[in-house]
């Protein structure tokens, strides 16, 4: 049994109150809350070996670069990839989606294919669709059904040979489904087309194997990991990011310059031009540690619990439409109270001390799938109680006598 306390103690921001009540945060699909843990590790740095790093032989940058280099290894082993060279330091899911994007507008062209998903975030959408318009090549999409999942049986006739790549996240952050990323990675490596997961809703709750999953790219913020903003990480395989245009130039990511033509450095430094977000990086390697200290099985455990606790307590509640009914399912609940509008909720819901996330998501597609405006969306992570989720259905009881 896990000791929900000792962790929330972790976590002095959800000790304080809102409009006198004890605040419960339910937005973790949005950001997380940052453990203690790694907030002092950001405060250590800058008190003790703020430096840049890379770039001196003197002993304060020599101390800042073996903290970041070792945070890179700590984060590769994590997510077992076979070479620290794989791991790229980014601003977060949306940069790495993009530097690869970009890459690829210098091997699209016209008849080539990109397939996404129905389920995807803006961030995995919009990229390729400027790709496409630069490139001339075309943007497919595997659709959804009404619970929320893909229909998988439509990918065996989009996928051709003139696939180049196919992105598709692992867990949608507004239905909280998770995709069979495996099967679609094995079918798109059969047509010789690269594969994209963003994983920034798995990462944080459930075990990822890179080499077991065998995508060529995988991209995740820590600041939906227990880590700072500002911060994520792209992982591709070193053969294919070597031969990939960097997406900006400048230092580090160098081998040789001169006033006419440079050349570029290999993997991971290719990818990380200038002064990179130093303190954020090594602290993302302490969230990393927070979440082995626990174990991601048993926050795995203990927030499909949370999500089959809340959704029964939602369901009884009456008049109550929850959107995303698969079958294999995230800590993500996303619903609608009939008749009110998902904002008026949200803001009578903040009155009462309780953080949830209203609008689109960054998901208009599926707003559209389902002809609604927008939803009102709860998220766990492992600082999340059932206590918290009773007083949520309360407050809630209180929500449907005000706005119905």
């Amino acid at each position: 049994m896990l000791d929900i306390n000792s962790i929330r103690v972790q976590f002095p921001i959800l000790n304080q109150k809102l409009y006198k009540r004890d605040l419960i945060y339910l937005d973790n699909g949005a950001t997380s809350q940052t453990p203690q843990v790694v907030v002092d590790a950001i405060a250590n740095y800058y008190q003790t070996i703020n430096s840049n790093v890379h770039r001196g032989i003197h002993t304060l940058s020599q101390r800042a670069t073996i903290a970041m280099e070792d945070a890179r290894v700590k984060i590769q082993k994590h997510l077992n990839v076979r070479s620290e060279k794989e791991i790229i330091f980014t601003k977060g899911t949306t940069d790495g989606i993009n530097i690869i994007a970009h890459a690829m507008r210098f091997i699209l062209k016209k008849g080539d294919e990109v397939i996404i998903s129905a389920l995807e975030h803006h961030s995995n959408i919009i990229p390729w669709q400027m790709a496409c318009e630069i490139t001339g090549a075309t943007l497919k999409h595997i659709p959804m059904n009404n619970k929320g999942e893909l229909i998988l049986e439509s990918l065996d006739s989009i996928l051709s040979t003139n696939t180049k790549i196919v992105a598709v996240n692992h867990v949608s952050n507004t239905l909280g489904t998770i995709n069979p990323i495996k099967e679609i990675i094995d079918k798109a490596h059969e047509y010789g087309a690269w594969v994209l997961i963003d994983g920034a809703q798995s990462v944080p709750h459930m075990k990822i194997d890179i080499q077991e999953l065998n995508p060529d790219f995988f991209v995740f913020s820590g600041h939906k990991a227990y880590g700072p903003t500002g911060v994520g990480i792209l992982y591709g395989k070193e053969n294919i990011l070597n031969t990939l245009h960097p997406y900006q130039g400048g230092g580090e990511m160098i081998k040789e310059v001169s006033l006419e033509k440079s050349s570029y450095a290999e993997t991971p430094f290719r990818f990380e031009a200038g002064t990179p977000n130093i303190e954020a990086n090594i602290a993302l390697a302490y969230a990393i540690d927070f979440i082995n200290d626990i174990g991601i099985d048993n926050i795995s455990k203990h927030e499909n619990d949370l999500l089959d606790y809340a959704t029964e307590q939602l369901i009884k509640l009456g008049d109550i439409e929850i959107y995303g009914n698969s079958e294999n399912k995230a800590g993500v609940i996303s619903f609608n109270l009939k008749g009110a509008h998902n904002s008026d909720v949200g803001s009578i819901l903040d009155k009462l001390g309780i953080a949830v996330r209203t609008g689109q998501h960054c998901t208009q597609p599926i707003m559209s799938f389902f002809g609604i405006k927008g939803t009102v969306r709860i998220t766990f992570a492992i600082y999340n109680t059932f206590e918290e989720i009773d007083i949520f259905i309360n407050a809630m009881k209180r929500v449907k006598t005000m706005l119905k």
